[in-house]
């Protein structure tokens, strides 16, 4: 019952869920508190299924009116979630919080109008209750005569953390201290971002950066014989380049975009029109040849047939195969989804792999003029797909490691992380280093052993996420053994056509800085997911089956003049499907342990150089607001 004078609370009285230092309370319904301050949140991250659970909690539902994914409601006006790790400190009575009718401190003002340490009630002197001083935790003991004042106990997340001392800590240092783990781009680039914000350290286990770039010297020339280009129509990759300094005289694009398709032992060109191989101009997929009358029909009464609703993701075989049939999947799509995954189409993530292909049948009956509508808005964009840089991409790993200069040690493999009371500690193979904040820019794999003592869930889910072995095989050849060379960039080998080779890159086609080369140069892709023929050989016998592979394919007359064989081992990431829920529930698993682990990388969000540029850039604003974070609640008495 309501106290005599006082204005009721719906839902007051209603049992309510404490955990420790948790609560999962039935939330009074909005409007009924003055001012309507009890809002419920949403989770910021993950799906919900089909009963109304979030895909990023794994709490127990609290009942009908409790937030999903449990916690407690808005305090305050807004309609933004928070995220589902900012839980409740237990309170004695859950559901008058917010509620200044029953002696509730309120709602508190808007972040950006907070003061460090100062009261809430501050912003209402001269209200009923004004004056009584800052309400206390009902586990709050009064100090003794003679026994100095304590804070309250706010939990881990807000302890304020003094510096590391003594035995087995870092020295103190003036600010805070950022470790990145791993020298490919994303780590590299993570730490440049933030080389003016903390003391920032990039520790690689090997004896060279750049991760999955690799320029080296073949054919009288440099050649990238890992990723070698960036996609320019994404913003991060571009703006990455001009923040290096890479003026527009430095940067290299395309000379052509066409492609072949190796089937049943002649070239076909690969349809124009098609997004991620899916077509959507059926004139130019019929004058390919790549399909057959009965696939054209099927394709064409696409629009025809009702849109079957399956929740979730769906594997790309199981969505474009439903809709186009299974010829344009393995003809089409999966040689595509080859070059950049070397995965399985009936393994692979719509969702993750295809995101026009997945928003289009997320928001149209029929995918074929979905896809229209979206080549008809790409049309409008007149840059360039692809950019390189002239001497290799490599020379963006240069220029990011010369910035940096001491911050980055190679040959410094760290062994483990854990968390302390001043921070992280990682365990190098001499010492211990105390940090504020942790970049893992490395492989699944590699995250999944550092993390396994103190995250243990996070680590086993990180350990699921397979890889796919590759290889990239260098040849040139005599100019006069190119005659006939096929117009175009390159060729694509279906998976279907039973052969090492599945890509092949005229590097001295493709690309105008290299057109002057005396020898025709080439690179040959080899290596699938689940098809290790090709690494199992050696060198030597894996550059000559390639080697007549590829004269098979361009009817060059000749053998190479030059062969490098290249290997990647556990290089690219297989986003399968459920990718993305993975990602929510590993995110949400770090954030339930000590805070400040960042996770990056291609293993996650994009394999591509743009993608890791944009994932970089958010690593750099996670640390950045992780410390800011960190000095408030240090700030606050």
């Amino acid at each position: 019952m309501a106290p005599r004078g006082r204005a009721p609370c719906p839902g007051l009285g209603q049992p309510a869920g404490l955990h420790r230092r948790r609560v999962l309370a039935r939330a009074a319904v909005a409007g009924g508190c003055p001012g309507g301050r009890h809002r419920t949140r949403r989770p910021d991250r993950g799906t919900r299924d089909a009963d109304g659970a979030g895909s990023g909690s794994g709490r127990r539902p609290g009942g009908r009116g409790v937030p999903p994914g449990g916690g407690r409601g808005r305090r305050g006006p807004g309609v933004a979630g928070l995220p589902v790790d900012r839980l409740a400190w237990d309170h004695p009575h859950p559901d008058r919080r917010g509620c200044t009718a029953l002696g509730g401190r309120g709602a508190r003002p808007p972040r950006r109008h907070r003061v460090p340490g100062r009261p809430r009630d501050r912003r209402r002197s001269g209200a009923a209750g004004a004056g009584r001083g800052a309400r206390l935790s009902p586990h709050h003991r009064r100090p003794r005569a003679g026994e100095p004042a304590r804070p309250a106990d706010r939990g881990h997340r807000h302890r304020r953390r003094p510096r590391a001392r003594g035995r087995g800590g870092s020295p103190p240092v003036s600010g805070p201290r950022v470790a990145v783990i791993g020298g490919g781009l994303t780590g590299l680039a993570t730490a440049w971002h933030l080389r003016a914000d903390a003391e920032v350290v990039v520790h690689e286990a090997s004896d060279r950066l750049g991760g999955q770039v690799a320029t080296v010297p073949f054919a009288e020339g440099p050649l990238d014989v890992g990723a070698d280009a960036v996609l320019a129509r994404q913003q991060a990759g571009p703006e990455l380049l001009e923040q290096l300094g890479f003026g527009a005289e430095e940067l290299v694009h395309p000379a052509t975009g066409a492609v072949q398709l190796w089937l049943t032992d002649r070239l076909r060109p690969l349809p124009s029109g098609t997004v991620f191989g899916v077509p959507t101009d059926l004139r130019a997929v019929a004058a390919s040849g790549v399909l057959g009358p009965a696939d054209l029909a099927f394709v064409a009464s696409e629009p025809l047939r009702p849109r079957r609703f399956v929740p979730g993701d769906r594997s790309v075989a199981d969505l474009v195969g439903e809709r186009f049939g299974a010829r344009v999947v393995e003809r089409l799509v999966e040689p595509l989804l080859g070059g950049v995954y070397a995965g399985d189409a009936r393994q692979l993530s719509a969702q993750a792999t295809l995101p026009p292909v997945w928003a289009a049948a997320e928001e149209h009956r029929s995918l074929l003029r979905g896809l229209t509508a979206h080549r008809a808005r790409a049309a409008a964009d007149d840059r360039p797909v692809f950019v390189t840089v002239r001497g290799g991409i490599g020379r963006v790993i240069e220029r990011l490691a010369g910035d940096l200069g001491s911050r980055v040690r190679t040959g410094s493999p760290v062994r483990a992380i854990s968390a302390v009371d001043d921070g992280l500690a990682l365990h190098l193979d001499a010492r211990t280093e105390v940090v504020d904040a942790v970049v893992l820019a490395v492989p699944a794999a590699v995250a999944a052993t550092l993390l396994a003592a103190g995250w243990p869930k996070a680590s086993r889910e990180l350990a699921g996420i397979r890889t796919a072995s590759v290889g990239v095989v260098a040849l040139a050849y005599d100019r006069g053994d190119a005659a006939a060379l096929p117009a175009g960039s390159g060729v694509l080998v279906p998976r279907s056509q039973d052969r090492l080779v599945k890509a092949i890159t005229i590097s001295t086609s493709k690309w105008p800085h290299l057109a002057d080369r005396r020898r025709l140069v080439l690179r040959a892709s080899v290596g699938r997911v689940d098809d290790d023929r090709a690494l199992a050989l050696d060198d030597a016998a894996l550059a000559e089956r390639v080697d007549r592979e590829v004269r098979a394919a361009l009817g060059l007359l000749g053998p190479a003049r030059e062969r490098l064989v290249v290997r990647w081992p556990d290089a690219l990431p297989q986003y399968t499907v459920g990718h993305h829920a993975k990602l929510d529930r590993i995110r949400h698993l770090l954030e339930q342990g000590p805070p400040g682990v960042h996770l990056g990388g291609a293993s996650y969000d994009g394999v591509g150089l743009s993608a890791r540029a944009a994932d970089a850039a958010r690593l750099a604003n996670d640390v950045r607001w992780q410390l800011a974070q960190r000095r408030t609640e240090g700030a606050t008495p």
